[in-house]
């Protein structure tokens, strides 16, 4: 697994940290079952506080995308069908869709670029799974 941070970014390291883990279990850089590096190795692997990437895992878990087991670690969980989402995660996620949506119709790109813009990345993760 690589993880890039951009330390220049306004983007807090921990969202940084959570969007790359979850990229990498939608394009199949990350399966089912497979553990994480323990908190203490990614933190000093990436050059960032321990209590950072503990929270990113705390929020993943919380998120359903990783199971901390106290002696395997954080292990990725089997990526659950679009049934098995609850209410307030199909919710929560229409809301991230709406905002970037928003940004997108602010910066003036067209409904047609966002069509393929959309294809081009889900098809980028539909090739692994």
């Amino acid at each position: 697994m690589l993880i890039q941070i951009d330390f220049e970014s306004d983007d807090p390291i921990y969202m940084q940290l959570r969007c790359q883990i979850i990229e990498g279990i939608a394009r199949g850089d990350l399966a089912n079952g497979e553990t994480l590096p323990s908190v203490r190795q990614l933190a000093e692997d990436i050059g960032i506080n321990l209590h950072t990437v503990n929270k990113t895992y705390n929020i993943l878990k919380s998120e359903g995308y990783l199971t901390i087991d106290r002696r395997k670690g954080a292990v990725v969980n089997e990526i659950p069908h679009k049934d098995k989402l609850s209410s307030q995660q199909a919710l929560d996620l229409k809301e991230d869709l709406k905002l970037t949506l928003a940004q997108m119709h602010c910066k003036g790109i067209s409904k047609d670029e966002v069509n393929n813009w959309i294809n081009e990345i889900y098809n980028n993760f539909s090739k692994r799974r």
